[in-house]
């Protein structure tokens, strides 16, 4: 009996070689994947990919491993650039991972096995912070981990579809992905705007602020296209970075236009391309007042530990650090982590930031991230954060409590060993 052919999506002729095992079990199933997806979207073409960023090198469980074992030992290896996100070990510092030894284990398997498969040993949830991993407007990429979709998508104006575990590694092994979502021109248009109102000035300049406008947008998006009209022309890409983490993860948010500062929404026009919204929202000094008490589940002044660096970052954001922290120390009942890439890392030891941060006392992690793994020594208790996604999913993940502040309010507070607040920070909010 011959081998059918599934009647969707169109197939190129290295399409039906790697579909019918000519390149062996691997490949096979990878496309097998590829083409249920396809069908499952309708799509009725599979495109090309630059490159690919796979969140599946993330232990969740054997399934995890089985999956990307299958792959490997079936001949798979990536067909396109592929970067890797964060692992649930840093493989430089070992010695901070404090879970179970075999679950541990585990987890770095799977991240060598996606090394083996030719995958870049990056371990960061921001690719787009290495420079030769950066796609450029309008190539299409299959992206997965959410921060780094919204990125891609909108800081970038690259082309991914919110990809998820799995399906991103056979992305990377076939080198194609079905012509649907977020890569067809139509699927990027705006479909909510949101109009900053009465934001006062100060907290339009400080950083703290787009965590929160990412939470708020996020919460009220759901999975609708936002566009926020109101955002300082020069918003930075960590600014940037902050606001579509948060929007990812409170909300299904995988793209969002900023009208004067993204490269799809010169104008509101260009980003709703030519048509009306369907939701308007203000976003006034209220509502930011509300989202941004919603990222702390603690208004205690007790804290144990402060997270910074998710996701991960960046050689300003570090540099700065280093700064606030310089002629203090962290206090010694309090555990302070920034986590970053391994790229930044070296660039940052380069120029001395990383001596700084742990002379000072703070601990520097890469390859994970500490809201994933059992990383902070102290379990339960209350942490302090600057990042709108740590805020979100670490109750969760970790059974800790949370209180959201800027990063000058999270330094301080490590220094001191308990809640600092800038009293005029959110003055006029």
């Amino acid at each position: 009996m011959g081998l059918r052919l599934p009647p969707v999506p169109e197939l190129s002729e290295a399409d039906r070689a790697l579909w019918s095992g000519e390149a062996g079990e691997g490949p096979r199933m990878a496309m097998r994947v590829v083409l249920a997806l396809a069908r499952a979207v309708g799509a009725e073409r599979l495109i090309d990919v630059t490159s690919a960023h796979v969140d599946g090198c993330l232990y969740h469980g054997e399934v995890s491993l089985d999956f990307a074992l299958r792959l490997l030992d079936g001949g798979a290896r990536v067909a396109v650039p592929t970067t890797l996100n964060v692992g649930a070990v840093d493989l430089l510092h070992p010695d901070l991972y404090r879970g179970d030894p075999e679950t541990g284990r585990r987890a770095r398997r799977l991240m060598e096995a996606y090394t083996e498969m030719g995958c870049r040993p990056t371990f960061t949830c921001a690719p787009y912070q290495v420079a030769e991993a950066r796609p450029g407007f309008g190539e299409h990429v299959a992206w997965a981990e959410s921060n780094a979709i919204v990125f891609a998508n909108s800081v970038l104006g690259a082309r991914t579809d919110r990809y998820g575990d799995f399906i991103d590694a056979c992305a990377a092994v076939t080198g194609r992905v079905p012509d649907a979502g977020l890569h067809r021109t139509e699927a990027r248009r705006a479909r909510a705007v949101f109009r900053l109102e009465g934001i006062p000035d100060r907290l339009l300049d400080e950083d703290v602020l787009y965590p929160v406008l990412g939470h708020l947008v996020g919460r009220e998006a759901g999975t609708l296209v936002p566009a926020m009209v109101g955002l300082p022309p020069g918003t930075s890409e960590d600014r940037l970075k902050a606001l579509g983490a948060a929007a990812a993860s409170s909300g299904a948010v995988a793209l969002f236009h900023a009208v004067g500062v993204t490269p799809e929404a010169p104008t509101l026009e260009a980003a709703l391309q030519g048509r009306p919204p369907e939701r308007e929202l203000a976003v006034t000094p209220s509502a930011v007042a509300r989202a941004r008490d919603e990222l702390s589940t603690s208004a205690g002044p007790a804290i144990t530990a402060v997270s910074l660096g998710t996701p991960h970052s960046s050689p300003a954001e570090l540099e700065r650090l280093a700064g606030l922290l310089d002629g203090h120390g962290v206090h010694p009942d309090v555990e302070l982590y920034v986590s970053t890439g391994r790229g930044v890392l070296a660039e940052a030891g380069a120029r001395g930031w990383i001596a700084a941060l742990e002379g000072a006392g703070a601990r520097v992690v890469v390859d994970t991230c500490t809201y994933v793994t059992p990383i902070i020594r102290r379990p339960g208790g209350t942490v302090m954060t600057n990042s709108g996604k740590w805020a979100w999913y670490a109750p969760g993940n970790l059974g800790v409590d949370v209180v959201f502040g800027s990063l000058e309010e999270c330094v301080t507070s490590a220094i001191r060993g308990e809640v600092w607040r800038d009293r005029g920070l959110w003055a006029g909010i």
